[in-house]
């Protein structure tokens, strides 16, 4: 795709990751995004920023999509198959930086994992 345009909703979006060092719901986003811009155009910049190795994406425990903060990825090698905990009470999600062994399986290749780890975080305990 080429590198992104900063305009100023993505810089805006950029910003609310920046600031946060947990993982954001898109719901969530679009929420604290709507007098800003609308729903289209928070997924727009998401996606965008996906394909650019910025943000990475996975499923939170009720199934709505949650993205972080890349370390290290480049738009064609995702780097980002760590395993993530969302608390059951608070709804808070976040990156876990622990190495996971990934299985071989013959002939198969595995393209990205998913691992979700629910609990509750140390604030709700």
């Amino acid at each position: 795709m080429g590198i992104i345009r900063k305009t100023k909703s993505v810089v805006t979006v950029l910003d609310l990751f920046e600031k946060s060092d947990d993982a954001l719901s898109v719901v969530g986003l679009v929420e604290r995004l709507k007098e800003e811009m609308n729903k289209t155009t928070v997924y727009r910049i998401l996606e965008r920023l996906e394909d650019e190795a910025i943000l990475h994406s996975f499923a939170g425990k009720d199934g709505l999509t949650w993205y972080a903060k890349c370390n290290g990825c480049s738009s064609s090698n995702h780097l980002d198959s760590h395993p993530h905990f969302q608390c059951r009470e608070c709804g808070k999600s976040e990156c876990l930086s622990i190495d996971v062994q990934l299985p071989v399986i013959s002939n198969h290749k595995i393209d990205s994992v998913e691992l979700l780890l629910l609990g509750q975080c140390a604030d709700c305990m």
